[in-house]
């Protein structure tokens, strides 16, 4: 009896971590946002199947202009995208995730131009939206009916930079929240600033300037989309203008750049269009996405012990624009969404390299520009 009790306590903390670990769903929803100035509609749900990479449409929602955008609630149930235009909007949808139905709840303007990324909390509390042209990032309350209740604070950026053609003015075009959420970090393309906010959702306004407030990159390099390394110890910028990856050591609101490197090859020549930045589930690999005249999605690992990143490979997107791209939450497929060739394409990664190679499905979609996975009721 003795021995058995010994060999309980010495699992038990095995048992308790597997309790605790969720496991995966076997299927998702992929969501995928599109411009709808082509053969688009709207928004597209398609069943994702992680066995083998495999895609069956399931839903889409029309009359919907411009969803360049969209998130899913932490709850699953409702659907929020943003409208892509001079006078900026965002909706909320109702989401079913058995049959990947959407149901249009309310919308509300975003007091600014080309609305290009959107966020909510994990509470549920708020969202958080970024306009482009005009430079600004508006806050709305979400409602307990998942609808948006009106504009709670809107933060107006100022200033410029170097490539007048591209920097004549603010351009925010992301933001994130730390895994805590007392910190929300948006980027300005315009400016060449990531601005660092302190977030409290019970309060009024709920964003308040950091101290320091924000950290410039190298003048002309266009800060554009951030992600954290699991725990917030690393945060990695991908920079649209000049192609470069920053990556920084973070820790409660402070910044410490620690390595730049290029995502282009030495005999690159011509526009440079850098977009998206993701890291794998195992949090080994990090991956980004080069447009213009590169097309293509480079792959880094990267350095437990100090957050760098080394080059792995580099892959063609077989389209043009790769906008978006996407991770399956198995970590087995790699999906690409091509906004100027109207394609999705899955890609099988190597589970030992990471590496992207045999595409296992291709999709026509209408200028895709965001693709997200939900998991499937």
């Amino acid at each position: 009896m003795k021995k058995l009790l010994l060999i309980i306590a010495l699992l038990s903390p095995a048992l308790t971590f597997a309790q605790h670990k969720k496991p995966l769903p076997s299927t998702f929803n992929l969501v995928i946002g599109t411009y709808t100035t082509g053969a688009s509609k709207g928004i597209y749900v398609y069943r994702f199947y992680e066995d083998k990479g495999r895609v069956a449409y399931l839903n889409e929602i029309d009359d919907v202009t411009n969803p360049s955008y969209v998130t899913t609630s932490a709850d699953n149930k409702f659907l929020y995208a943003v409208n892509e235009g001079p006078q900026g909007g965002v909706s909320s949808f109702t989401f079913d995730g058995k049959t990947g139905k959407m149901v249009f709840i309310n919308k509300r303007p975003t007091q600014g131009a080309d609305p290009c990324y959107i966020l909510e909390d994990k509470e549920q509390r708020n969202i958080f939206i970024a306009n482009y042209t005009s430079g600004s990032l508006a806050v709305f309350p979400i409602n307990k009916d998942g609808s948006i209740a009106p504009l709670s604070q809107l933060i107006q950026d100022s200033g410029s930079s170097v490539v007048k053609d591209r920097q004549e003015g603010p351009h925010v075009h992301n933001a994130i929240l730390t895994n805590n959420e007392k910190y929300l970090l948006y980027t300005d393309l315009g400016t060449d600033k990531v601005n660092i906010m302190r977030y409290k959702a019970s309060k009024t306004p709920p964003l308040t300037p950091s101290d320091p407030a924000s950290i410039s990159v190298a003048a002309g390099n266009g800060p554009r989309h951030l992600v954290f390394s699991e725990g917030d110890k690393y945060l990695y910028l991908i920079q649209e203008i000049g192609g470069f990856i920053n990556t920084y050591s973070y820790d409660n609101g402070n910044l410490k750049q620690i390595q730049s490197v290029s995502m282009l090859t030495p005999e690159m020549k011509g526009n440079i269009g850098s977009a998206a930045i993701k890291i794998s589930p195992d949090g080994k690999f990090l991956y980004a996405s080069n447009r213009g005249n590169a097309n293509d999605i480079v792959q880094y690992a990267i350095d437990p012990n100090n957050g760098t990143l080394t080059f792995v490979s580099r892959t063609s997107s077989l389209g043009k624009g790769p906008r978006d791209f996407a991770i399956d939450p198995s970590g087995k497929f790699l999906v690409v969404a091509n906004q100027n060739s109207d394609s999705v394409l899955v890609y099988r990664l190597d589970p030992t390299t990471g590496k992207p190679g045999t595409i296992v499905t291709r999709l026509q979609v209408g200028n895709p520009v965001c693709l997200k996975f939900v998991p499937a009721e």
